[in-house]
């Protein structure tokens, strides 16, 4: 999917936000080390570390042992093995430790909704949503504190306040921000509980036969590219479920335009969903949208790719509508953002290259 669920500065040492890794190095870093206590009983590796960094869910370090960051004696380990005494434990990742804070910058952002109790952000694509490995600065984060600067209830820097949920760097569209603790916990239990309102636009490879359908199926990280996201059985023992309804809402021959809701919010849902069932985000170059999946083998329809291309240099995937209850008023409150100028111009150059072929419509 396109997003996650924002957790601590602390839990973020344990799965970095994905549209947020610009670079990958095979070099280690150690954050956290322990010395298992000679006396030790045995017990599973993921349950002592919970015990020993009370902040950290135990989800969390599984994801880290199942990304090859917890080491013991120096050798990677699965969450399920078993310390013994006198075991070193490291906890490495791919960036070195660091104690940032986030400084207001004055960065423009597109406010559609603001009261005392959170904001409502309508997100350029290109902007980094929350400081990170390779993104310390020029992000979402900063511009929000820049915004808020003056506020001296709010401090962009504590967890408890701030973003609730997040959308890739090169995913465009609405972002909920809360402004105080109790509309920050309100709010995420909404997204827990499934409730809140999540509508996505998306230009999709190939012609999907159906007009509208669910794709299911488990999330966690590729084992193959730690980088990208899979889909495994969904109700299996790896990742966590996730499920995507879409409809059709446009069709161009070679690629479609689709609407998909969302009833989860695992990172880059949707672009691994719809890859997954063969029909991959246009341009997503991570998820294989970025070459020429379907069409014809000329060097004019080449030509004609590479344009759409650079019109929309990024996945072609807008956060449209987002709903919730205010966490005070008990009102729902619902938000729709227009396409952005990319992906209208993108969508528009498809309009007139399919009307121009009658086989597409017949």
């Amino acid at each position: 999917m396109t997003e996650t669920p924002d957790v601590s500065r602390n839990d973020t040492f344990f799965e970095e936000e994905e549209s947020e890794i610009e670079s990958f190095s095979e070099e280690k870093y150690e954050h956290f080390h322990f010395s298992v206590d000679k006396g030790a009983k045995s017990v599973r590796i993921d349950k002592y570390l919970v015990n020993c960094m009370a902040e950290i869910s135990r989800n969390r370090i599984q994801s880290a042992a199942d990304a090859g960051s917890i080491l013991v004696n120096g050798s990677p380990v699965k969450s399920n093995y078993k310390i013994k005494p006198l075991d070193e434990i490291s906890i490495c990742l791919s960036y070195p430790p660091s104690n940032y804070e986030i400084v207001p910058q004055d960065i423009p952002i597109k406010i559609v909704y603001e009261d005392d109790q959170l904001l409502v952000v309508d997100k350029q694509p290109g902007l980094v949503v929350h400081p990170g490995f390779g993104n310390f600065e020029g992000t979402l984060l900063n511009a929000i504190a820049y915004h808020l600067k003056d506020n001296p209830n709010f401090d962009v820097n504590d967890p408890n306040l701030g973003l609730v949920h997040r959308i890739d760097k090169d995913t465009s569209g609405l972002l909920l921000v809360a402004k105080t603790a109790e509309a920050k916990s309100k709010l995420a239990k909404q997204f827990y509980e499934k409730t809140t309102h999540r509508r996505y636009q998306t230009l999709l490879w190939g012609n999907i036969p159906e007009e509208t359908g669910t794709v299911t199926g488990n999330i966690a990280r590729d084992i193959r590219d730690r980088l990208r996201m899979a889909v495994y059985p969904a109700g299996g023992e790896i990742g966590k479920s996730a499920v995507t309804h879409y409809r059709v809402l446009e069709r161009f021959g070679y690629v479609t335009l689709v609407e998909c809701r969302l009833e989860t919010g695992r990172t880059h849902q949707i672009r691994v969903h719809m890859a997954h069932i063969g029909h991959p985000v246009f341009c997503d170059e991570r998820y294989g949208g970025d070459e020429i999946l379907w069409g014809e083998r000329t060097s004019k329809y080449k030509s004609f790719i590479h344009n759409c291309f650079s019109l929309c240099p990024r996945q072609a995937l807008h956060a449209k509508e987002l709903g919730f209850v205010h966490p005070t008023t008990g009102i729902f409150m619902k938000f729709d953002s227009s396409l952005p100028t990319d992906m209208q111009a993108l969508i528009e150059k498809w309009r007139i290259y399919s009307e121009a072929r009658p086989s597409f419509h017949g």
